[in-house]
């Protein structure tokens, strides 16, 4: 039996991944969440139900950016074609959420920096 060596490139692009998922979720309940929550509750503008769905989808990329970097610690070590497979499936995830945290704040946001990083390093790792 052949022990494979764990990708590093792939590795790292995940615990990065991982890293970028718990701060950003840490600093939006923080920052957005909980001023929004705070701010539109007394109104009764909305139901509560509307809030927590709203909650609930601002906190989705953060939990996709973390299962995606899961998932790139767990194939880190498994052959190339799954290696391959779920680094394009999050290249693809992280280039959005890039590209959009880019446009939205017109590059003034570290996130999109952080996110390109990984997707540098998934490249490089499926290569």
């Amino acid at each position: 039996m052949v022990l494979q060596v764990a990708n590093p490139y792939l590795l790292g692009a995940g615990i990065l991944g991982c890293l970028i998922a718990l701060v950003h979720g840490f600093l939006q309940q923080k920052l957005i969440i909980r001023p929004l929550v705070l701010r539109l509750e007394p109104a009764q503008d909305l139901g509560k139900t509307a809030l927590k769905l709203i909650v609930a989808l601002l906190h989705f990329s953060t939990a996709a950016w973390f299962a995606g970097g899961v998932a790139l610690i767990l194939v880190a070590s498994l052959n190339q074609q799954t290696q391959l497979v779920v680094g394009l499936l999050v290249m693809a995830q992280y280039s959005f959420a890039a590209i959009a945290n880019f446009w939205a704040t017109r590059g003034r946001h570290p996130g999109w920096v952080l996110l390109a990083i990984a997707n540098a390093a998934i490249l490089v790792g499926i290569a």
